[in-house]
């Protein structure tokens, strides 16, 4: 993934592909280079800031929505849409009352991530309370679970394959707890709301299940009320604060936490992790440090690392995977919380496919071209595929790109021609279709 790298002459995060768009379209007319697989029925949906207005950071921008729609082999069309929020209105509230410090949890630029659960599809900052939209990317109105969340939601919420339960957790809150852990069931109703004793504000941006296990990153990217004040990102390192993995029991969560040391460090996005005769195995893109000084200073060399937790012994290690830089890392989603074998991850010029047992890793080189993240779809027929937006430098346009997940050497199955440009963005997913019966 390519970072922005604001300088005092011009302003990364606003310039190249990174620059936003400035109108919602919709292309019903998409030309097509090879043959999508007649199996791929359904959208595929992404999310991202695309401020109307500029902004001081690149993750402040308002949410919008790009998806292609793909039946019978054919791209149907390409839309983008902002999320129309109390923000995207011009809701003036701040979202934290300066004389009380309580959050407004409306407040919310939705411009993270979209997943879906128990019918609805929800677009999702960590700030705030989940958004509903469509599938043609209508906003629908702000999403609480029936009115028993009160509290902000992670963009990056975990479904698991065997119960279909929805588990995630909102920080933000200015007096502890400042972390709170949910679970939804399958049903779409809220039955876990539990505290997590963290001792600072930090920014836990993502987290970790497995059959067994709930996993949360106590990072030292700490919320700093003087940049609140400057109306920037909220947070930077904090070198005294230490780095921990908490685990927590799935069937027991009101036990407590078991927190475990690790070398400080800080991390946007897990791959995932699983438990295996009372041993823990986390895989996630690892930086040593970010926001340094400031909320605009990146560091751009992440690199996908192992974390192994054995509670019998009450010991953690851990060990890098790969050199590359690498972010947005990616699995088949069936295997969230179980052994998995591939990571799918990109860096701003290429796309690995990192085999977990063999430690062997493929990579796909796109000369200027900058890919988004990869997202996995499972095959009826084969090893599955990846869904991807790619820019292309000399069109200035973007292409929905398909590979075979199989070897993501191969030539591509289809290139999508979108004929717009998709700026780049963070997170998205592919939602099948189900036809009636004929």
């Amino acid at each position: 993934m390519q970072l922005p790298h604001d300088t005092d002459s011009s302003i990364g995060h606003l310039a190249g592909n990174f620059a936003p768009v400035d109108r919602e379209v919709t292309v019903q007319t998409l030309p097509v280079t090879g043959r999508i697989p007649a199996e791929l029925d359904g959208h595929y949906l992404r999310n991202g800031p695309n401020p109307r207005n500029g902004s001081p950071h690149w993750f402040l921008g308002e949410g919008m929505l790009h998806g292609v729609r793909l039946r019978d082999g054919k791209a149907q069309w390409y839309r983008n849409r902002w999320v129309r929020t109390g923000n995207f209105a011009g809701d003036p509230t701040p979202l934290y009352d300066p004389a009380t410090g309580n959050r407004n949890l409306h407040v919310a630029n939705a411009n993270t991530h979209i997943v879906d659960h128990a019918g609805h599809l929800l677009a999702l900052v960590e700030s705030s309370l989940p958004w509903e939209v469509n599938r043609e990317l209508d906003t629908l109105g702000v999403y609480d679970f029936g009115g028993a969340l009160t509290n902000s939601m992670t963009a990056h919420p975990k479904t698991c394959p065997a119960t279909g339960e929805l588990h995630f957790f909102g920080y933000g809150s200015l007096t502890a707890p400042h972390v709170r852990y949910h679970r939804a069931d399958a049903g779409g109703t809220l039955v876990v709301d539990q505290p997590i004793d963290v001792p600072g504000l930090t920014m836990m941006h993502d987290f970790a299940i497995t059959e067994q296990y709930v996993l949360f990153l106590d990072l030292p990217v700490v919320f700093d009320i003087e940049l609140a004040q400057q109306g920037t990102m909220p947070y930077r390192w904090d070198p005294g604060y230490g780095a921990r993995i908490g685990v927590l029991r799935r069937d027991d969560p009101a036990a407590g936490v078991r927190w475990f040391d690790i070398a400080p460090c800080y991390v946007f996005h897990v791959a995932n992790a699983f438990d295996t005769g009372g041993v823990i195995t986390l895989h996630a893109v690892r930086y040593e440090s970010m926001w340094v000084g400031s909320s605009s200073a990146f560091d751009d060399h992440g690199t996908l690392h192992e974390w192994t937790i054995d509670l019998a012994r009450d010991r953690i290690t851990e060990r890098p995977l790969d050199d590359r830089s690498s972010e947005f890392p990616r699995i088949d989603d069936t295997s969230t919380g179980r052994p998995h074998s591939t990571v799918y991850s990109v860096g701003s010029h290429h796309l690995t496919g990192y085999d977990v047992d063999s430690g062997r890793h493929r990579t796909r080189e796109f000369g200027p071209d900058q890919p988004g993240e990869a997202v996995f779809v499972p095959s009826s027929t084969g090893a599955g595929y990846l869904l991807l937006f790619v820019y292309r430098a000399e069109t200035a346009t973007s292409d929905l790109v398909i590979l075979d997940a199989g070897d993501v050497t191969a030539p591509p199955l289809a290139e999508i021609h979108l004929g717009v440009r998709v700026p780049s963005g963070f997170h998205g997913n592919w939602f099948p279709d189900t036809r009636p019966a004929s």
